[in-house]
């Protein structure tokens, strides 16, 4: 059995999600893991996210420390942590989870967006995720128009800047992280205001 799945297989064993898996020349073995996650169901009570402690990624390590072992897997450091706030995502169900989320998104091929002015040659943008009209791709929504300065004040009656829209498949993503946008005012639920 290959190193790789015998760390799945043990972090999936204990409870914990394979976020990703990386391993280096110096012998640095990075193991990055995260609760299940799985749809909320129609009418069902939303269950509270669960957030990866020091404790998780101590009882992670210590079982993975005494398997690679056994195992005789070489390796000089082991680090096992959470995604973080610029947390990778890879499968569907990653896409699914943060719909709604502003991501950073990287091209494997330059594609122009739909009705917009967006050169052919770029591969990256920031903006976001939606699923798109046809319900199997995904698209990400922005607009090139410049954030308003903290404190500014900002019309009412302003027109809204146009937005933009980039549709895809996962096979042409290269790279799609969750933008890292830091508030200093606390955890929020997704979609909640935050006060001024």
């Amino acid at each position: 059995m290959a190193w790789q799945e015998i760390v799945e297989q043990t972090v999936t064993g204990l409870g914990y999600d394979l976020v990703e898996l990386e391993r280096s020349a110096g012998g640095l073995l990075r193991v990055t893991i995260d609760w299940p996650w799985t749809a909320p169901v129609d009418g069902a009570e939303v269950v509270p996210e669960r957030f990866v402690t020091v404790e998780d990624c101590e009882k992670v390590t210590r079982q993975l420390q005494y398997l690679l072992e056994v195992e005789e897997v070489a390796y000089r450091r082991l680090e096992v942590g959470s995604p973080g706030i610029d947390r990778p995502l890879r499968r569907e169900i990653d896409f699914i989870r943060f719909e709604g989320q502003i991501v950073d998104l990287s091209l494997k091929a330059p594609i122009g967006a739909t009705d917009s002015t967006v050169s052919a040659l770029r591969k990256k943008f920031r903006g976001t995720l939606e699923r798109a009209a046809d319900g199997v791709q995904w698209q990400v929504v922005w607009s090139d128009a410049p954030e308003p300065k903290p404190g500014q004040r900002v019309s009412k009656k302003r027109v809204p800047p146009p937005l933009q829209a980039l549709t895809f498949s996962l096979d042409d993503i290269q790279l799609a992280r969750l933008a890292p946008i830091v508030n200093f005012k606390g955890r929020q639920s997704p979609g909640s205001a935050i006060d001024a």
